[in-house]
């Protein structure tokens, strides 16, 4: 390797360093020298990746579509076509791009998982459940294994058995997710166990359908008794047959009786525009500090812990039921709000929107009392922020 292809791999590293740490404005400036004189595939991937992430799709498509039309029969290559395809709303070119990836590796893990959540952010859940089954192989730091004698739930009679629900992922997703308890008891089971962080451990014993909690603290080894199944969250709905059309809806989570008299001082609207920093997306989904002012200034209070002094989310959820209404970025407290049936206005980034909130919608089959409200162009929140207030100054 010569002195200038030695400092362009240097280069490149520092590169895609600043890539996974999620500095990609920084990476593009070091990528896109690296386009000239020859673009190399690693050069037009690397650099449609970031331009991907900061939204700047037209770039994007430029770089990755010179790497799918060099490396057309490359899996992740039409895996990263469909993403961008996806982001943009192009929705049947990001399912073909998808499937083009499957033919040609059948078990490629990523492009189940693409094309899972993509059909899940089209409606159609009987054929994008089974597809995000990879996702415990492909991320052990969110969906921790568990090593147990007895089987995994596949869909088989449930009529006097008992199953643990093992936890998995963030803590809005097992909020969320939770709600299944009662569809297995509507199946018969007589033991339903939900495993869950700790500090979820006295709201989701609100749950309705749950006759057992099993605290998880995190990176702690924890002894599961026996049960006669096991299963996941996200591996729920696909035996218990969850479509649009059955989704159960009603509320079924509440503030546990012993909790309400502390928060008795709250009323009006509540406010959470951060989310975990360790979070996906969270850098699309946080709204800026200053976004978040302007509706304080109208009367909203913090919703963050560290402002309201809650040791756990049963607390919050009390919190919850003297307010009129819950305003929140993606995060657990928007979550928590619909599961209680709470009105709340979701806002959602453009960049890397979650299947959960489908696509073009302003309401939420998962939550009946939840309006949304999304970004149109990447970043861009002040048209947001502007149809919240208006709607506030409406509402009062």
């Amino acid at each position: 390797m010569t002195e200038g292809q030695d400092e362009r791999e240097a280069a490149f590293q520092r590169a895609l360093k600043l890539q996974r740490a999620r500095r990609h404005a920084e990476a593009i400036a070091l990528f896109e020298p690296l386009t000239e004189p020859a673009l190399t595939l690693k050069v037009a991937v690397g650099l449609g990746i970031s331009l991907l992430e900061v939204g700047r799709f037209a770039e994007a498509e430029r770089w990755l579509g010179a790497a799918a039309a060099a490396r057309p029969n490359e899996p992740e290559v039409r895996r990263l076509m469909g993403n961008l395809y996806a982001e943009q709303g192009r929705t049947a070119e990001a399912e073909a791009e998808y499937r083009a990836a499957l033919s040609l590796r059948p078990d490629f893990p990523q492009g189940q998982m693409a094309l899972g959540n993509l059909l899940l952010s089209l409606g159609r859940y009987a054929e994008g459940w089974p597809l995000i089954e990879p996702r415990v192989a492909l991320s052990p730091e969110t969906i921790p294994p568990i090593n147990v004698a007895f089987p995994e739930w596949r869909g088989e009679p449930l009529e006097g058995r008992s199953i643990l629900v093992w936890y998995e992922q963030g803590l809005g997703d097992q909020i969320q997710m939770c709600r299944f308890a009662q569809s297995l008891k509507a199946r018969g089971a007589a033991h339903v166990a939900l495993g869950c962080r700790p500090q979820l451990v006295d709201l989701i014993a609100t749950a309705t359908g749950v006759d057992e909690v099993v605290p998880v603290p995190l990176g702690q080894p924890v002894t599961v008794k026996r049960y006669d199944f096991w299963s996941r969250y996200f591996s729920l709905p696909a035996p218990l047959g969850i479509t649009l059309e059955t989704l159960p809806k009603a509320p079924y989570l509440s503030a546990p009786a012993d909790r309400r008299a502390r928060w008795s001082g709250f009323s009006g609207v509540g406010l959470a525009w951060r989310a975990s920093p360790t979070g996906f997306n969270a850098d699309h989904k946080n709204l800026p500090d200053r976004f978040a002012e302007q509706i304080l200034v109208q009367g909203a209070v913090s919703l963050h812990p560290e402002d309201t002094g809650v040791g756990d989310f049963a607390d919050t959820a009390a919190i919850m039921e003297r307010l009129d209404l819950v305003i929140s970025i993606d995060t657990s407290v928007a979550h928590l709000a619909g599961a209680m049936g709470r009105p709340v206005w979701t806002l959602l980034p453009r960049v890397h929107c979650d299947w959960r909130w489908l696509r073009e919608r302003t309401d939420s089959p998962w939550y009946p009392s939840m309006r949304l409200y999304r970004q149109e162009q990447p970043g861009d929140w002040e048209p947001v922020v502007s149809a919240v207030l208006a709607d506030l100054a409406a509402r009062a």
